[in-house]
């Protein structure tokens, strides 16, 4: 008379979703992200590892490229990230602008966002996780010059540090797609041409 037992097993497994229960549990992979990016890549710049830990989405739907050459050496672009079944929902968004502005990241900082470490020398940005999300959304933003660098995570993984999430990816993709063309101007020189003494300054 074992049916009845099999039967009521099986139920709990549908109910519960139970781990015990034929391998049918979905493990949570609480793994940081890698400290150093490493192919394969989506979209020619994004390590698909780091992808697939902070969405949880192994081998997603992909779409979008970089241009690096446009804006005057800026770049351009985006990279979306989407789950393949169902409604091939979109994960994570990644973003590169010829049109970002320090102002924008000092104004999220102010609202309470946290500041991004020195990633990309004279570059300022914030990360937070989006509190009021059930999807553990999380982002985090950099500029530097007119050059912005935006991350969208739209679907974190439950039980992972979203915001860390962003934040690593952060470092994994800002020294790729920050070229050298935001670089800051250097400052004019206070130093008088070679050969030549500055004029005293005016009295009065």
């Amino acid at each position: 008379m074992r049916t009845p037992f099999i039967l009521m097993t099986a139920l709990a497994c549908v109910l519960t979703f139970s781990t015990a229960c034929q391998n049918g549990e979905v493990k949570i992979d609480r793994s940081p992200l890698p400290m150093a990016a490493a192919s394969p890549y989506i979209c020619e710049h994004i390590p698909l590892k780091a992808v697939e830990l902070m969405t949880g989405v192994r081998d997603p739907l992909v779409r979008g490229y970089f241009d690096l050459t446009v804006a005057g050496g800026l770049g351009d672009g985006s990279c979306a990230a989407y789950r393949r079944d169902g409604e091939r929902l979109k994960v994570l968004q990644i973003g590169l602008t010829p049109g970002g502005y320090p102002g924008e990241i000092e104004e999220q900082l102010e609202d309470g966002a946290l500041p991004l470490p020195e990633i990309v020398p004279g570059a300022i940005g914030f990360y937070f996780k989006d509190t009021n999300s059930k999807n553990n959304a999380a982002y985090a933003m950099l500029v530097r010059g007119k050059a912005e660098v935006a991350i969208q995570l739209n679907v974190g993984v439950a039980g992972r540090d979203n915001a860390a999430d962003v934040l690593a990816l952060m470092k994994l993709i800002a020294p790729k797609l920050i070229t050298d063309a935001s670089a800051p101007s250097p400052s004019p020189s206070t130093t008088a041409p070679h050969g030549k003494t500055p004029s005293p300054s005016p009295k009065g």
